[in-house]
């Protein structure tokens, strides 16, 4: 039987994305394992909202943990944790913390490159120290960049493609197993990246951002939906609410 990391690693392939629409706790896995996923994919921003707290490793690595662990038991197919900075001030202690992950069940991460409630982006040299440490323990490192954070599509050029080849170079010497370049639309530039990455690239999807064959095209190996279906869950929760307190009648009906 193939291991969870090994059979993950095998499902980035570029210009055949691997679909993931994150999930947040077990029974959102479950449903989307149900729809036909490869492989379930957590958001953090959607598992901290869900239990009340912020985005931002404000929802603590115990209780990030416990939530991995329930996922895990009702799935057969390899788990991705999006683990934020790597829970961690120090790369020791990014790798304690990754080690624990990996005891959890999770067959990879996502690993950012800026600390919790930072704008700054870490130099690469002490990024990279972290994405080593978390590779060490031989799950599938996705080292996140947020070079193109904030930025507006007027301001895109040849120096942000150059600043993520940098990032994906020492990375990719750092043993991450691929590159999440998220907030990225445009797909000159995803196409330049995805040519000259060492690592297979993740894009984020958002309105605009093309379909499945576009960014297949690009030479994109993986597009995640991060806490856009979560978002979009509470919206039809609450609108639903409304109906209900409202005095309609809903279009379903409990057992």
């Amino acid at each position: 039987m193939t291991d969870p990391v090994t059979a993950f690693r095998a499902l980035h392939v570029p210009g055949d994305p691997l679909m993931l629409f994150n999930i947040w706790d077990a029974g959102s896995a479950r449903a989307v394992a149900r729809a036909g996923a490869k492989a379930i994919a957590t958001g953090s921003y959607g598992v901290a909202e869900a239990q009340g707290f912020a985005d931002g490793e404000d929802f603590s690595i115990d209780d990030a943990l416990r939530n991995v662990e329930r996922i895990v038991r009702v799935t057969d197919l390899s788990v991705t944790l999006d683990f934020e900075t790597g829970y961690g001030a120090t790369p020791a202690e990014v790798a304690t913390s990754v080690r624990r992950a990996r005891d959890a069940g999770a067959a990879g991460i996502n690993q950012e490159d800026r600390m919790p409630g930072e704008s700054a982006l870490l130099p690469v040299a002490q990024a990279a120290e972290r994405v080593a440490a978390a590779a060490s323990t031989g799950l599938f490192v996705n080292a996140r960049t947020d070079v193109y954070r904030g930025v507006k599509p007027e301001d895109y050029g040849q120096h942000l493609i150059d600043a993520v080849l940098e990032r994906a170079d020492a990375y990719a010497q750092a043993g991450a197993s691929g590159l999440f370049v998220p907030f990225l639309g445009d797909h000159a530039a995803i196409t330049a990246i995805c040519a000259a990455s060492p690592l297979p690239v993740n894009n984020l999807w958002g309105p605009g951002r093309g379909t499945r064959a576009e960014l297949a095209a690009c030479g994109v190996a993986r597009i995640s939906y991060g806490h856009g279906p979560w978002a979009a869950a509470m919206d039809w929760l609450e609108g639903q609410a409304k109906s209900v307190f409202a005095g309609e009648i809903v279009p379903y009906a409990a057992g």
